[in-house]
C-alpha cells in the first residue's frame, strides 16, 4: 500500500509540473489565441519586418518603417524584431516570414512593392498571422489583379502629390535652370513619384512664369535601390549635362547622388537635390552646416505602421482591402520645414497642398510629356 500511495503521488506531481509548463508556454506560442478571437494585447504582441534592403538605417524606406514600429514598441510595451534577407527574392522573403512566424510573431510588416507576391504567398500559409504590406499590395506573379486577404492590410500612397508638391517648390525656389532625376527600378510607386514631380514644375511654369527645362533622358532608371557607387556616377552626368537639380528616388542608390552633388557644392557650383520617403536633408548636410537638400518627397511610412499596430491592439484591425494615405489625410506632402525654401516659396507650397486636398487641383497618375518643355 505505502508504494501504490508513492506511485500515485509521484504521477499528481508529474501531472501537475506538465500542466503548469502549458499554461507557461501557450500565450508566447500562439497570441492570436491567447487574446481570443485572434487579437493579440499589448503582452503578447510580437511585431516583425522583413528588410527590402541589405540594411536597416537606408535613410529611406525601411528606416522609417522600423521607426514607425519602435515608436509602437515604445508606447504599447510590444516585441519587435527585424530581419534582412541574404536571398533579396521571393523565396527569401518567404523564408524569413516563416523564420518570424515559428519565432512567435503574429503580425508581420513588409515595407515596398517587392513583398507583393512574397505576401500573397504567406496570407494564405499562415492564416491566423496578420501582415501590414506598404506601398503595395499582395499580388501572384503575372496577375492583373491584387488578391488582398482578410489577414492583410495594404497600404498605398497618392505618391504623385507628395512629387507635384516637390516639382513646383524647387521650380518656384529656383526659378530657371534644368530638372532632371535618378530614380530606382521602374515600378508603379516611384513612376507616381515620377510623374507628380514634373507635373508641379509644368505648373509653376505656367502659372507663376517659372522657366524650368525637362528632358525625357535626364530622368534616369538606375535599376537599383541599393547601388550608392551608381547613383553617384549618374547624378555626375546629369550635372554635367547641364543639370542643377537632381530628384533622387532610390533608396541606399540616393547617396551616391546626394554625395556627388555635396562634392560640387563644396567645389563652388550650384546644384541641388530632392530626397524622397522621408526628410532627407540631412543626408544632403556639407561641413559649413548648409545642406544640398531643397526637399522631400515624404510618404508618412512610420505613422502607417504605427496605425497598423494601434489598430491590432485595439481589435480594430481591417484586413481585406486597401488603405491609401493621401494629402487629405497627412499621408502624402513634402517636410513641414525646409530650410533651403523661402518663405514665400514654402506658404505657396502650402497653398497648393491646401487645393489637393479641397480637390482643386487633381494630379494624374498618367505618365507625363515633358517635351514642350526640353
Amino acid at each position: 500500500m505505502k508504494k501504490l500511495a508513492a506511485l500515485i503521488l509521484a504521477m499528481c506531481i508529474t501531472a501537475t509540473l506538465a500542466v503548469g509548463c502549458t499554461k507557461e508556454e501557450a500565450p508566447g506560442a500562439n497570441a492570436d489565441t491567447a487574446a481570443g478571437e485572434g487579437q493579440s494585447t499589448a503582452a503578447t504582441l510580437k511585431v516583425g519586418m522583413i528588410c527590402g534592403a541589405k540594411t536597416i538605417d537606408d535613410k529611406s524606406f525601411n528606416q522609417a518603417t522600423w521607426e514607425g514600429i519602435q515608436r509602437a514598441a515604445e508606447d504599447f510595451d510590444i516585441e519587435t524584431k527585424y530581419l534582412i534577407p541574404s536571398d533579396m527574392s521571393t523565396a527569401g522573403y518567404l523564408q524569413e516570414i516563416q523564420n518570424l512566424y515559428d519565432a512567435g510573431y503574429r503580425m508581420i510588416v513588409t515595407p515596398g512593392y517587392v513583398f507583393s507576391k512574397a505576401i500573397f504567398d504567406a496570407q494564405t500559409l499562415y492564416p491566423d498571422c496578420k501582415f501590414v504590406i506598404l506601398d503595395s499590395a499582395p499580388q501572384d506573379d503575372g496577375a492583373e489583379e491584387a488578391v488582398i486577404a482578410a489577414n492583410t492590410a495594404a497600404i498605398d500612397y497618392a505618391a504623385q502629390e507628395s512629387g507635384f508638391v516637390a516639382g513646383f517648390a524647387c521650380a518656384l525656389q529656383i526659378k530657371e535652370g534644368e530638372f532632371g532625376a535618378l530614380f530606382g527600378q521602374e515600378i508603379p510607386p516611384t513612376k507616381l513619384f515620377k510623374t507628380g514631380f514634373q507635373q508641379g514644375v509644368i505648373y509653376a511654369n505656367e502659372n507663376f512664369d517659372t522657366n524650368i527645362k525637362m528632358k525625357d533622358e535626364n530622368f534616369v532608371w538606375s535599376g537599383s535601390f541599393s547601388d550608392a557607387a551608381l547613383g553617384q556616377q549618374i547624378t555626375a552626368q546629369l550635372f554635367n549635362s547641364g543639370v542643377n537639380l537632381v530628384y533622387c528616388a532610390c533608396g541606399t542608390t540616393a547617396l551616391g547622388g546626394f554625395n556627388e552633388a555635396k562634392a560640387r557644392v563644396e567645389k563652388g557650383e550650384e546644384v541641388w537635390t530632392v530626397g524622397c520617403d522621408v526628410d532627407q536633408y540631412e543626408d544632403g548636410l556639407l561641413e559649413n552646416g548648409n545642406s544640398v537638400t531643397m526637399t522631400s518627397t515624404m510618404k508618412n511610412l512610420g505613422n502607417s505602421t504605427y496605425d497598423m499596430i494601434k489598430a491590432e491592439l485595439d481589435g480594430t484591425f481591417e484586413g481585406g482591402k486597401l488603405v491609401i494615405f493621401d494629402a487629405k489625410n497627412g499621408g502624402t506632402g513634402i517636410p513641414a520645414e525646409n530650410p533651403n525654401l523661402s518663405a514665400e516659396v514654402q506658404a505657396e507650397a502650402d497653398a497648393v497642398l491646401e487645393k489637393i486636398i479641397s480637390g482643386e487641383i487633381v494630379v494624374s497618375t498618367e505618365e507625363t510629356d515633358v517635351t514642350a518643355y526640353n
